[in-house]
């Protein structure tokens, strides 16, 4: 595999500089059909050179695509490397834009489309430097690590050397990245002060007692069968050994870095305007993250609205319910009464299985097209579930021995909700986005990149189509349920209201907080984790709702120009059928499908 890659990337750079040259017009070229096989013959090497240099530059992402070849190695990411990088893409985008599009079929336009809707962000955002901030509130380059495993082979005693030295990697990364932040302090691009805290256990979690208590050593507890009992035990001392050494001190000094120098030194303003060009870096994080051009100050009016059309329909259900009392009474109700919460853990992980495998029954009712890779329900890891958010999803790696994981929150069982457990279970599993995601890998006939394409209001918004399609579906089957899933839409309107309030209007975090606690029956905890994560991720809490919204509205027209002939599963099938895309194209092709439709 080493060589084929290595000659893909060669034999890219190669005919990639034949690809910057102009095309030939047709005229010179013979023909419009040969003008169209050279610009076809040229976007093919373009998209498999960026294909082949995309895993070299990452070997994590290698690894979890199936290719092995890097799997001793971890990303390169000091300044330098981003500066490389950089210009590969200015480079792979100035080839991009050689290529004659009108002179493409259809399908290599919209491959065409995609790759540039992935380079130009590359590039633009790149003059941010986005790298000084390597984390979230919740995560970020140092909590992947201890999943890593999950994506390697572990058949021989090679692979297992690999994994040693991979983990051998981890100090020198560490030391990039903490340089990177050093950067960002003495420039004053930093993750607001307020919410640094609840990111510290997840460093402080990887100092063990030893090496045998590291979520890293265990792949050292499952040796193949076939493996020789004196070769085990060699990998096993290798393996304590560099947890020991090398690991585990990079996570403490990590600790210390953060606790010493970040903490103290990071900006103690919240929003992504008071960065240095902070304006013109948001409104940018909100074309992106939505698709859409669109203004901050337009996202945030609409949010308003969602806000006010979605209360009203929650108090209808608390007259429907026949409570006595306000509406800050009743959510109170809702949060502390025992029955609306699992006694174990294990109470809710059952739970939320039950409603899942619910779904899977419902699913060929509306969709003709669904996922052979299967999913399972696992709790968040201990070590980063404190200020974790309530439920994600991880998709299967290539090749790897673990299907989809739908990840339910089992830290502090009294702030997790039986009533929003269908509409987490509908986002993050199906027909959310393990169906989505699941689709989109296993397409045929396209290049790799489209297969983990990801734009946020494509994949999230659709997250958020499928709690409401949850309805039809008949899984809320109580006015408690029901109430859930409007307030997790609630949840999401609101982060329309409260990221641009934040990162544009000046808003404290109080009253990000008390916007939620005034209009949501989430928890306090909930409230204040996610409000967290809004604040150190700007724009990303936008692509949720801007994105229903526009499924939403595809529907609508799909359905009243077809009327009776309207085919849900043909729909679903059609918005989902070119893996992630931008919103705009989305569009674009439902209304060709309309069209088909229409005529066939």
């Amino acid at each position: 595999m080493r060589n084929f890659v290595a000659g893909l990337l060669v034999l890219g750079l190669t005919l990639g500089l034949a690809a910057c040259e102009p095309a030939p017009a047709p005229d010179e070229a013979g023909d419009a059909a040969a003008a169209a096989e050279i610009a076809a013959a040229a976007l093919d090497v373009l998209i498999t050179d960026e294909w082949a240099n995309r895993l070299v530059e990452n070997p994590a992402f290698a690894s979890s695509m199936g290719v092995t070849d890097y799997n001793g190695k971890l990303p390169m990411v000091a300044a330098e490397d981003h500066a490389r990088r950089l210009l590969q893409d200015e480079a792979f985008l100035a080839r991009l834009e050689a290529i004659a599009r009108t002179s493409l079929g259809e399908e290599n336009q919209l491959n065409y489309d995609l790759l540039g809707f992935v380079l130009r962000d590359r590039v633009a955002r790149a003059s941010w430097k986005p790298w000084r901030v390597p984390f979230s509130s919740d995560s970020g380059f140092h909590t992947w690590l201890t999943r890593m495993a999950d994506s390697m082979p572990f058949r021989t005693a090679a692979d297992y050397e690999n994994y040693i030295s991979r983990l051998g990697a981890i100090p020198a990364y560490f030391e990039q990245n903490i340089a990177n932040m050093r950067q960002g302090l003495a420039d004053g691009f930093t993750m607001p002060r307020a919410i640094l805290g609840g990111l510290v256990p997840t460093m402080s979690a990887q100092v063990k007692d030893s090496a045998g208590d590291s979520a890293f050593f265990k792949p050292f507890l499952d040796f193949p069968e076939t493996m020789s009992e004196e070769t085990r035990e060699r990998l096993a001392r290798a393996g304590r050994a560099v947890i020991e050494q090398a690991v585990m001190p990079a996570y403490g000094a990590l600790h210390e870095f953060f606790m010493s120098e970040y903490i103290p030194g990071a900006r103690q303003t919240l929003g992504a305007y008071d960065l240095p060009d902070g304006e013109s870096y948001y409104r940018y994080l909100v074309r992106y993250f939505t698709t859409l051009d669109m203004t901050p100050e337009e996202v945030h009016e609409l949010g308003l609205s969602e806000v006010a059309r979605i209360r009203a329909e929650m108090e209808a259900i608390i007259r429907d319910v026949g409570f006595k009392g306000s509406f800050a009474d009743f959510l109170q109700f809702l949060r502390t009464d025992p029955r609306f919460y699992a006694k174990t853990p294990d109470d809710l992980l059952r739970e939320a299985a039950f409603i899942a495998k619910k779904i899977d029954g419902q699913l060929p009712a509306f969709f003709g097209r669904l996922p052979r890779m299967p999913y399972g329900v696992e709790p968040v890891p201990a070590s980063i579930a404190p200020n974790y958010t309530t439920g994600r999803y991880l998709s299967a790696p290539e090749g790897g021995r673990r299907g989809g994981l739908y990840w339910v929150n089992t830290y502090a069982l009294d702030k997790r909700p039986l009533y929003v457990l269908p509409s987490l279970t509908l986002h993050e599993a199906v027909p959310g986005h393990h169906l989505q995601i699941s689709l989109a890998r296993e397409m045929e006939g396209v290049p790799d990149f489209r297969r983990v394409l990801y734009p946020n209001a494509f994949g999230e918004g659709w997250g958020l189509y499928a709690e409401k399609l949850g309805l039809e579906m008949g899984m809320y089957d109580d006015p408690y349920a029901n109430f859930g899933r409007l307030t997790y839409e609630m949840w999401r309107a609101g982060r329309l209201v409260v990221d641009t309030g934040i990162h544009a209007m000046g808003w404290t975090r109080q009253q990000a907080v008390d916007l939620f606690v005034r209009n949501s029956a989430l928890s306090i905890h909930n409230i204040n984790t996610e409000v967290d994560r809004y604040i150190s991720w700007p724009g990303q809490a936008l692509s949720y709702k801007m994105g229903e919204l526009t499924i939403l509205r595809l529907r609508a027209k799909a359905e009243a120009a077809l009327g009776e002939d309207f085919d849900i599963r043909g729909f679903h099938d059609a918005v989902l059928a070119a893996g992630g895309i931008p919103m705009g194209i989305l569009e674009a092709r439902i209304d060709t499908w309309i069209m088909a439709q229409i005529e066939g």
